[in-house]
């Protein structure tokens, strides 16, 4: 038996004892066990994907089991296997939008980043009305549909009425519906406030230190009683700017999730630094995060880089 074959052979012989890691959000497995009554470790990661189209044609049609997480607007969650048997767990988590916009599609196509300075100037000229024109034509209409008892309420893990009963500060905790449900070291959740005058951090204000602490509290609590296998240390909150939508939120993850461009220094802005900044601004309750000047990347092809900051850096802006 050639060298080849002879290792080929000694994978099926493994004997699992126990999980011994899994990270990169579920896709690599660390195994230990043993071969010939000797210890091994078996690692086993998932597959880049093709990029030649003729593949890429047939892989929708080999999806076997595919089974709906949720549906809202246009956003459709799903799990699925690629041609096992019935018994095989899911090892595919698929996301479909349909119909998708321009903007959708600029959003997930390859391009260069670039790092930006947003001054309060700035945005009063320029990001308010961005902001203002992205909120309208609908785009919130799967955000509303949550908070209005039309979809997703099986999946509400958690609702806060405000404190003392105040509606403006009432919110909701539910799971980020790019999450598994399953992998806990990739715990994405997503709490959504109620009150739809706050668009984005730039709106929050001194006035709202006190709730937002209270936010924290009641979004750490609620979580590590779902999943009590989760220490309060092990979570992690934070705020996008800019943001995928336009409605105040909060992402809530395991801190061993993976790392990527939307939790990187300049996309994501952790919840108790915000505390912390508007705790130590001076003047009265009405300062706030407007008054700050934010330091972000943006993508070459969003709207904000090519209509505004692009203009700028060449001196063309109005």
């Amino acid at each position: 038996m050639d060298e080849k074959v002879a290792s080929e052979a000694l994978v099926p012989h493994f004997k699992l004892e126990r999980l011994l890691n899994q990270d990169q959000g579920g896709r690599r497995v660390t195994l230990l066990g043993s071969l010939e009554d000797k210890p091994a470790l078996l690692t086993a990661e998932r597959a880049a994907f093709p990029s030649d189209i003729k593949t890429l044609g047939a892989f929708h049609k080999s999806l076997a089991d595919v089974k709906n997480l949720g549906t809202n607007d246009i956003y459709h969650w799903y799990l699925a296997s690629v041609g096992h048997g019935e018994d095989s767990p899911p090892d595919l988590k698929l996301s479909l939008i349909s119909p998708c916009t321009e903007k959708h599609i600029k959003k997930y196509s390859p391009q260069g980043v670039r790092t930006v300075t947003e001054s309060p100037q700035i945005y009063k000229d320029h990001i308010w009305s961005y902001i203002a024109k992205q909120r309208e034509a609908g785009r919130l209409d799967w955000v509303f549909n949550i908070l209005e008892g039309r979809k997703e309420q099986k999946d509400i893990i958690f609702r806060d009425p405000g404190q003392d009963g105040a509606k403006e500060e009432a919110f909701l905790l539910a799971p980020d519906l790019n999450w598994d449900r399953k992998t806990l070291t990739s715990l994405h959740l997503l709490a959504i406030v109620e009150r739809r005058d706050l668009w984005s951090l730039r709106d929050l204000k001194k006035s709202h230190v006190a709730w937002l602490k209270h936010m924290r509290g009641k979004l750490v609590e609620a979580t590590v009683e779902k999943y009590p296998e989760i220490d309060h240390d092990q979570l992690k909150l934070y705020m996008h700017y800019q943001p995928t939508f336009y409605h105040l939120h909060i992402h809530v993850v395991h801190v061993m999730l993976e790392p990527t461009s939307t939790q990187a220094t300049g996309k994501a802005f952790g919840l108790e630094n915000i505390i912390s900044q508007l705790e130590s601004l001076s003047g009265g309750e009405d300062a706030g995060m407007s008054d700050l000047s934010l330091t972000y990347t943006l993508g070459e092809s969003h709207d904000l880089w090519t209509e505004v900051f692009h203009p700028l850096k060449e001196g063309r802006a109005g």
